[in-house]
C-alpha cells in the first residue's frame, strides 16, 4: 500500500478538489476504455478471432508483421494500461 499525503495552504480541505479530478479522470479512462473496446470489437470480427488469440498467435510470430496488426497490439496494450489506472484510482482511500 502506498500512502501519500497532502498539504494544502489553504485553510479549506482539499478532499473534495482532488476527489473531483479523480473522478473526472476515471470517467475521462472509461470513456478510453469504451472507445479502445469498440476498436478491439472491430478487428476481432475483421480477423475472426478474438484479441487474445490474436495476440498468442502475433507474440509466437504466427502472423505476417501489418500496420493494422500494429495497430490491434496497441489497442490491446492501451485497454490493459486505461483497466489498470482505473483500477488503482477507484481503490484510494481518503483518510482524515
Amino acid at each position: 500500500m502506498t500512502e501519500l499525503r497532502l498539504i494544502s495552504k489553504q485553510s479549506s480541505s482539499i478532499q473534495p478538489i482532488v476527489q473531483n479530478a479523480i473522478d473526472s479522470f476515471v470517467r475521462s479512462s472509461e470513456d478510453g476504455i469504451q472507445k479502445t473496446q469498440q476498436r478491439l470489437s472491430e478487428f476481432e470480427s475483421k480477423y475472426l478471432m478474438s484479441t487474445r488469440e490474436f495476440i498468442q498467435r502475433y507474440e509466437n510470430d504466427e502472423l505476417d508483421e501489418t500496420l493494422e496488426f500494429g495497430e490491434w497490439v496497441g489497442e490491446s496494450r492501451m485497454l490493459q494500461g486505461l483497466l489498470e489506472e482505473v483500477e488503482q484510482l477507484r481503490g484510494i482511500e481518503f483518510v482524515a
